[in-house]
């Protein structure tokens, strides 16, 4: 089965929790089916779904003899114990011969090259494709599929097709997420269940109040987004040239499914048959009658705001077809000495190469203004990190900024940060802002692989952000292939994967030990919330200033700050604090040590980087420099590593 428009190939994409669902989704009118093997993808966390081996071989062969195609998703983050069996299942899947695999971490398509897999790639919407220099990039590497960003509007899919060819995929019905994909570490750092290995307990749609300037907003659940739906503009879809219109709910039960895909192949069948005579909203009441949340069409058109929120159906935070509860609001771990006791006992038995340990660990801070950036100096920090997203009311980094700080930095390297999310107007910016002149700066940190590949050519050493979330040695290896220096480690890491990936990587590795570091990272602006509700209490922050927004529940409260693009960072309630394990992480192979700088007040973070300098100086002394200090926020945490 094939549908085209114009000569260009449509495919009506429906997913497949269960091989029984497959069965029925797979005689419906949609042209592809995709669904999950039994592990290392991102539906692991409902018991009986995904597919047995010799499921997914009847299921591709059933799918073929319909003239249908089949994709295995492969795409969820590989730990170290993954990597082995990824191989035995890449080899297995050659055999079984899907049509694609849908993939989120790098070491997949490096463990492709290094297999010689014919299957074509699929860059999984947890890759976060969102600019041409990512398209590219992955286009390099065997890539011939990307699933977008969720936050990508038609019009700039359009021009990223044209200029690159690729085929593009696109969410057109189902649950959505409020945060960019793979930028949402919440729960892993509460529940060590991470969302970007298919484990997510869905924090977004926890009750919250929405807290500042002393007034509390009664905003109820202000990260609970609501369900995709496109079905009244597949025309715009299609002349966007999206190729695959995806429909998500591999945690869907088959009657739902079955709905859902015989109404949209139907409505396509339509449009293709009459395109000028096309009724839009013809027999959309079964899907409005049946919906789960609220209907929206999410960045299609452009950033949709607060009418994105869900309010009608949200709050209940179950699986509508079980009945089961994801999670309820949990309080984040408080630092455990019992904990720091096993990390240092497991982390000791770390078995690093000869030489491959730094003889002097580096002191790297990341900074939101000039007088933070002057207070790194003081410190003689090694490296020093310009934001490239910068939090309000500050103002990015000038380049008489940088200039400046070139004359100060005496030894300290200065590294300039680019912004997490780039665009094509991004890349503009600093092209010209490099093609100026040589700025006395030591490095860039590159925070996608879009930003690797425009400049790793561009004069400067490339430090890796941790938006790359490395997660093992194979995804390390290859991003030094690709340029850099230096990656930092995944703060999902738990102590098992830490200890792991440090013994395995010969690239150097820096990891996060200090601060508040973001949990999430999105464009929907939770500051426009307290300008269109009005107050129903009044209440101070605990802990940040007022002016600072925080969503709250009764376990806590967790700071929000807007960057100078409009958008928010949700950010740990408590402080990230590993400085009791700062010796053996350094034994263990870590030879950078980053503070996140950006939310301190100045003689905040003079005290902290003091602390930080004196531990790198005398290791010995790491567990009576801890003894000293006192927590800025709601207490201390170890994140990942308490689990």
């Amino acid at each position: 089965m094939a549908r085209y428009f114009n000569g260009k190939e449509i495919e009506l994409l429906a997913p497949a929790g269960t091989f029984e669902i497959f069965e029925a989704v797979v005689q419906a009118p949609c042209d592809a089916v995709y669904f999950g093997g039994p592990s290392l993808n991102m539906r692991l966390i409902r018991k009986g779904y995904n597919f047995s081996y010799e499921e997914i071989v009847k299921a591709i062969t059933i799918a073929h003899d319909l003239g249908k195609k089949a994709y295995i998703t492969v795409n969820n983050l590989l730990s170290e114990t993954d990597v082995e069996e990824a191989k035995d299942y890449l080899r297995f899947l050659e055999s079984a011969a899907p049509d694609a695999l849908i993939v989120q971490d790098f070491a997949v398509l490096a463990l492709v090259q290094e297999l010689g897999i014919t299957i074509p790639m699929h860059a999984s919407v947890m890759m976060n494709v969102h600019n041409l220099e990512m398209i590219r990039a992955l286009q390099e590497m065997g890539v011939t599929r990307a699933v977008t960003s969720r936050e990508m509007d038609l019009q700039t899919a359009r021009l990223l097709q044209e200029k690159s060819g690729i085929e593009l995929e696109y969410f057109i019905h189902g649950d959505m997420c409020s945060v960019h994909g793979a930028n949402c570490y919440f729960s892993s750092q509460v529940f060590g269940m991470s969302s970007n290995r298919g484990k997510c307990l869905k924090p977004c749609r926890w009750d919250y109040r929405v807290k500042k300037d002393g007034h509390v907003y009664p905003t109820e659940y202000p990260l609970a987004v609501k369900d995709m739906y496109m079905y009244e503009h597949l025309p715009e879809l299609i002349e966007s040239g999206v190729m695959s219109f995806k429909i998500e709910g591999r945690m869907r039960d088959k009657e739902f499914m079955l709905m859902l895909v015989n109404a949209y192949g139907d409505a396509l069948d339509r449009y293709l048959a009459d395109p000028v005579g096309f009724e839009r909203a013809k027999d959309s009441n079964e899907l409005y009658e049946n919906r789960k949340r609220d209907f929206f069409t999410a960045y299609a058109f452009g950033n949709p705001g607060l009418s994105y929120i869900n309010r009608r159906y949200e709050g209940t935070g179950k699986f509508y077809s079980t009945g089961k509860v994801f999670s309820t609001p949990t309080e984040e771990r408080e630092l455990s000495q019992d904990r720091v006791g096993m990390l240092r006992e497991r982390l000791a038995k770390v078995n690093r190469p000869a030489g491959t340990v730094a003889e002097r660990g580096q002191l790297a801070v990341r900074v939101n203004n000039m007088v933070q950036a002057q207070v790194a100096l003081e410190a003689s920090v090694d490296y020093l990190y310009l934001s490239g997203d910068v939090f309000e009311p500050d103002k990015p980094f000038t380049k008489a900024d940088i200039c400046r700080l070139g004359e100060l930095k005496g030894k300290t390297k200065l590294i300039l940060g680019l912004p997490r999310m780039m665009r094509e107007i991004h890349f503009s910016q600093y092209d010209q802002l490099f093609a100026a002149g040589p700025l006395p700066i030591d490095g860039v940190l590159a925070t996608n692989v879009g930003a690797i590949r425009r400049y790793k050519d561009a004069g400067y050493p490339l430090v890796g952000d941790v938006s790359l979330n490395v997660f093992n040695h194979v995804a390390a290896d290859l991003y030094a292939r690709l340029g850099l220096d230096r990656v930092t480690l995944s703060p999902e890491l738990t102590m098992e994967d830490l200890s792991s990936v440090t013994e395995r990587s010969n690239l150097p590795l820096e990891a996060v030990v200090h601060g508040s570091p973001a949990l999430m990272y999105m464009d929907l602006d939770l500051y426009e919330n307290t300008e269109v509700l009005q107050p129903i209490a009044e209440e101070d922050n605990h802990y940040v200033d007022n002016s600072v927004l925080v969503l709250m529940t009764d376990k806590g409260e967790n700071p929000v700050y807007r960057d100078q693009h409009g958008r928010c960072h949700l950010m740990f309630a408590k402080e990230l604090n590993l400085l009791p394990l700062m010796k053996e992480l350094k034994e263990a192979g870590v030879s950078s040590f980053r503070i996140e700088g950006a939310t301190y007040k100045p003689e905040q973070l003079r005290d902290i980087l003091a602390v930080y300098r004196q531990a790198l100086d005398e290791l010995e002394s790491c567990g009576e420099l801890f003894a000293g200090m006192k927590p800025n926020y709601a207490g201390y945490t170890l994140g990942a590593l308490q689990f």
